[in-house]
């Protein structure tokens, strides 16, 4: 059930920001991963042992997929699957910065049943499970109402407000605001602090998944770039791009992008 894997993925993600939390801040090997894929430090390897530990150990019958573990295609035959990031956002937990998370997601035949989104350094543990809604720290949350692009709060990188991501080059008047965990971003969004958030590269699944049913949990919508549903769990585990914001805004963020 949904709500027992919940209380699992909340309970894992406690630990998850232990562990991490353990070495932040301190002396540890990190390094770059192949084909410009970013970092890995001591601290993601040890969170992503635990998670594998722990989660694969409470349930056998689940496939695995894990940006820290290498992917085989056992998982494409389970009808549940963990997907998991153990630290989203490493550049930001190398600086020193506290915008990092955890996150964690139950799949069931392609569809989020169950979530967590952990900022330990923020004390924020995001939370949903399908038809149970979304929370943060056990209080209910909810996306914006905002249907008015113009003046929205976007949450996106620097180069998606080139002029030829947009319609005839017109670029809405919002006010962009970046966070460095895509998980986070997505998350914000749910909790309805900023309006939306766009990413128009090819993303991973295990950065999205759990954020992607925060969104839905919290009546706010989100699809890839081309308005599309998300499916996870695909043997390629990369969407294409992420649009998510309340009901109103979705259609007109979609309507003007190219």
């Amino acid at each position: 059930m949904p709500e027992h894997d919940l209380a699992l993925l909340r309970a894992v993600a406690v630990e998850a920001g232990r562990i991490a939390t353990g070495f932040f801040g301190g002396t540890y090997i990190s390094q770059d991963k192949p084909d410009n894929a970013g970092p890995v430090t001591e601290a993601d390897l040890a969170v992503n042992r635990m998670l594998e530990d722990r989660l694969r150990a409470a349930r056998p019958d689940y496939g695995w997929l894990s940006e820290e573990t290498e992917d085989t295609a056992d998982r494409l035959a389970h009808k549940r699957v963990f997907i998991v990031d153990p630290i989203d956002g490493t550049r930001n937990f190398i600086e020193g910065g506290k915008s990092w998370s955890h996150s964690l997601a139950v799949v069931e035949e392609g569809r989020v049943i169950a979530a967590v989104v952990f900022l330990p350094m923020r004390d924020r543990l995001f939370a949903a499970s399908r038809g149970g809604g979304a929370t943060l720290n056990d209080a209910p949350i909810y996306g914006s109402s905002r249907s008015d692009l113009s003046g929205a709060t976007l949450l996106s990188t620097r180069p998606v407000m080139k002029p030829e991501f947009w319609k005839n080059g017109l670029v809405p008047t919002v006010e962009r605001v970046y966070r460095p965990s895509l998980a986070y971003r997505l998350a914000l969004v749910a909790q309805g602090r900023f309006d939306a958030m766009i990413t128009l590269r090819d993303s991973w699944e295990w950065d999205i998944a759990a954020g992607a049913l925060l969104l839905e949990e919290a009546g706010a919508m989100v699809s890839d770039r081309h308005g599309a549903g998300l499916v996870f769990n695909n043997p390629r585990p990369m969407l294409s791009g992420v649009v998510a914001a309340g009901t109103g805004m979705h259609g007109a963020l979609r309507g003007a992008l190219v």
